[in-house]
């Protein structure tokens, strides 16, 4: 078992844990939204703890190159550092094949006792699609589903209502909005702009050491 998910379940047996945000994405990179994302997460629908899992290999992903899963972890990691409430997961990076939410949800199930609550935290766009996921049939009995709304994309009453009836535990919450998107750095990185206070520093120190999302010479395209 993934430690992270093994001191998660140690906390849950002796009564510290009784709902857990799980905050999944590319993270490439992870960036300051994320982090606001999750924390306002855990405040708005009373999450005890948030566990950031980067993607293995994501399954609507495959049409760009991806940074390698460690290095994204590795910058995950770096990111929730000083965080109590957050960590991170290898699950989906450990995992062979393409990444799916229903997967790592069941994995999740089964590693914690019934008594704590999982809830995926994921966008109202994103939510919308929900009966559309893979599994979902699945995924509506894993877990409920935080929704973060954003200024100009709210969650209607009615939206909420209609996936409900398709089995979803659907919760929208308000997040601050902040104008940045993993593919607005790599962006920037390729143009030689700064993302100074878009990313966590270690985040940045990361992405330098690597050299990530450099333009290579071979045509343009962004290093992995």
């Amino acid at each position: 078992m993934d430690t992270a998910v093994e001191a998660l379940a140690a906390r849950a047996a002796a009564g510290g844990l009784t709902r857990l945000g799980v905050m999944g994405g590319t993270f490439d990179p992870v960036h300051l939204g994320h982090l606001v994302c999750a924390e306002q997460a855990r405040e708005a629908l009373g999450l005890d703890a948030v566990v950031f899992v980067p993607t293995g290999r994501p399954a609507f992903k495959q049409d760009r190159p991806v940074t390698d899963g460690a290095v994204r972890l590795a910058m995950v990691r770096a990111a929730v550092a000083g965080n109590d409430a957050f960590c991170t997961s290898a699950l989906e990076v450990e995992r062979a094949g393409i990444t799916y939410a229903a997967d790592t949800l069941e994995e999740l199930r089964e590693a914690l006792p019934a008594t704590v609550e999982i809830v995926f935290i994921t966008g109202a766009d994103a939510a919308l699609s929900l009966p559309r996921w893979r599994r979902s049939d699945d995924l509506s009995r894993l877990a409920a589903f935080g929704a973060a709304t954003r200024p100009g994309f709210a969650l209607g009453a009615e939206a909420v209502e209609n996936l409900r009836r398709c089995g979803f535990d659907v919760r929208p919450f308000a997040v601050t909005g902040i104008d940045v998107s993993s593919s607005d750095i790599r962006r920037r990185i390729a143009a030689g702009r700064t993302v100074r206070y878009l990313v966590p520093e270690a985040v940045r120190a990361i992405i330098e050491e690597h050299q990530l999302y450099r333009k290579e010479a071979d045509g343009g395209r962004l290093a992995q």
